[in-house]
């Protein structure tokens, strides 16, 4: 039996899933109890878990972002890999750093280019996470432990740390 993985281990393993992920949902708040959500193209993920993604100027998330900083984003792969994490988001007009992370696909929400007056970046710090992992030896270890509980009429436990973990970021 493995030992549990430590807080510092976690956040790696979280880290190294994040970067896995190719789009994911940001979670604004809108109001009192009101949020408002949008799949978003993952633009870059920092080695410390900073996310960045691009966004135009006179978006809606622009403005709930400068009314309330705090956001959820959500991944999702199929049915092997979750995440969710719960950060500050900042919005940085960087020409620069635009220059350095844009990507040609994005032409299509960015028709001018990395040139583009209208383009921002939204980058998130990441305070708090979570996943869910069944990829690799962790799928294996799942489907074991998914066939073990239905043979035997109970539910399937995923080993904290590995097939799951809470991390400060």
């Amino acid at each position: 039996m493995s030992e549990t993985p430590s807080s510092a281990e976690q956040a790696e393993h979280f880290i190294s899933l994040l970067k896995k992920f190719h789009t994911a949902m940001l979670v604004t708040h809108v109001g009192a109890q009101d949020f408002h959500s949008r799949p978003m193209a993952i633009v870059k993920v920092e080695d410390d878990g900073r996310l960045w993604f691009f966004t135009g100027a006179d978006t809606a998330k622009v403005h709930e972002i400068a009314k309330d900083f705090h956001v959820l984003v959500l991944a999702q792969d199929g049915d092997s890999a979750f995440l969710s994490l719960t950060g500050r988001a900042w919005l940085l007009a960087d020409r620069g750093m635009i220059a350095q992370l844009w990507q040609e696909p994005f032409r299509v929400w960015f028709p001018g280019g990395k040139d583009d007056p209208n383009i921002q970046l939204i980058g998130v710090s990441p305070e708090k996470g979570e996943f869910w992992d069944s990829t690799g030896a962790n799928r294996c270890q799942y489907l074991w432990d998914a066939a073990k509980a239905y043979l035997t009429g109970t539910t399937p436990t995923p080993r904290e740390g590995e097939q799951h973990g809470t991390v400060r970021l």
